[in-house]
């Protein structure tokens, strides 16, 4: 069953019950081999590296909410980036937003580089800025938007206009802002990438990344690559990840809610030099959030009075209901220091410049009682007063 409303897509999209049982979930098809009846004579399963009904009933809800036509799942969102990465050859040349996750930094600089991909990272704020790096060795174009940490926002469209003419993919990673707030590929581009670790899971209990993409030529590629370089997810990471999507949109409108007020509350406070939300008037993005986007996400970033290592770490191990770790997305709240965890990767300089400074503090904000988080944050900040 597919709808016009999200909602029912989270919980249908690209679903059915399970032929032989009637089960109203699919089935965690915990089997690496399927039986043939005759040499090629199989009822379309042959190996579950190649093809597991979990992941295919995963695959399909991950297409229907993403407005595609193909989902692909990998073993996390890394393997789904390089999975793009493979879809290149020596002398390409790919134009990204310098500001990213740190780990996809480091695989395009660390391990890409030195296969002959040409990166070029740069403040995607302006469309001309983007374009003036265009030559005709340009075959791909990496937006994240809002992107991590500092939640700048990308005009998906504009720049979609700018691959179109170069002849390049525009891959964008959702991520942040999830099938339910944003639909790149609706924006002209050609293949939406999730860490679905985050959001999509929910919960954090799972590694899982995702891609998305409608033309079928390009889909065959990727499931030949999916196949060939076997990064590919167990049935039972995709069972939890399809139950997740089913409250997708239920969980982002109360994360969204929640960081709303937080935002707001960390603006006026005096231990508090700086806090980026799109959701603000006055963020540089707000427009074309508003614009390409249903809200506003549940992910802050905020910098401490003197944006030092020290107060910030001081805030964030004072934090009692926020957890300070690795990753986002989850039902429960998370606190990082984005300098020496999440983008630890890319060197010193390069992060201040994008605004990662030493006294930033990412927030992904959870589904809990807001007077609880408000009250941690209180709590936190009033050891630097």
């Amino acid at each position: 069953m597919d709808s016009e409303h999200f909602g029912t897509r989270a919980i249908h999209g690209g679903q059915h019950p399970d032929p032989s049982t009637g089960a109203v979930m699919p089935p965690i098809y915990q089997t690496s081999t399927y039986a043939q009846a005759a040499p090629g004579v199989h009822q379309g399963y042959e190996y579950s590296r190649t093809q597991n009904p979990t992941r295919h009933a995963l695959e399909r809800a991950l297409a229907s909410i993403e407005g595609g036509t193909h989902g692909l799942a990998f073993g996390s969102g890394l393997a789904a980036v390089d999975a793009c990465m493979k879809l290149l050859s020596p002398g390409d040349e790919i134009i990204s937003t310098n500001d990213l996750y740190g780990g996809t930094y480091r695989q395009f600089v660390k391990v890409y580089e030195k296969y002959g991909l040409k990166f070029h990272f740069t403040g995607m704020d302006s469309v001309e800025k983007v374009a003036s790096l265009v030559t005709p060795q340009t075959k791909m174009i990496w937006v994240e938007t809002p992107t991590n940490p500092m939640l700048n926002v990308v005009d998906i469209a504009a720049v979609a206009e700018v691959a179109k003419k170069a002849g390049a993919l525009l891959v964008v990673d959702n991520t942040f802002a999830t099938p339910y707030l944003q639909q790149p590929l609706a924006l002209g581009a050609d293949i939406a990438l999730h860490s679905a670790t985050k959001y999509l899971g929910g919960h954090s209990d799972v590694v899982l990344g995702a891609l998305v993409v409608k033309e079928e030529a390009l889909a065959e590629k990727l499931y030949f690559l999916q196949n060939a370089t076997g990064a590919v997810c167990g049935p039972m990471d995709s069972f939890l990840v399809l139950r997740g999507i089913k409250t997708l949109h239920v969980r982002m409108d109360r994360h969204q809610e929640n960081a709303l007020e937080l935002a707001a509350y960390l603006r006026q406070h005096p231990a508090v030099s700086r806090v980026v939300f799109p959701g603000f008037e006055d963020h540089p993005g707000h427009a074309v959030a508003k614009k390409q986007m249903r809200g506003f996400g549940g992910m802050i970033s905020f910098a401490v009075k003197s944006d030092s290592f020290e107060d910030a770490s001081k805030v964030v191990s004072a934090m009692k209901v926020f957890t300070l770790a690795e990753s986002l997305g989850g039902v429960e709240s998370l606190a990082g220091h984005p300098a020496s965890m999440t983008h630890a990767s890319i060197p010193k300089a390069q992060r201040e410049e994008s605004g990662v400074t030493d006294g930033l503090i990412r927030l992904s904000v959870g589904i809990e009682d807001v007077r609880d988080l408000k009250a941690d944050l209180d709590t936190a900040l009033s050891v630097l007063l």
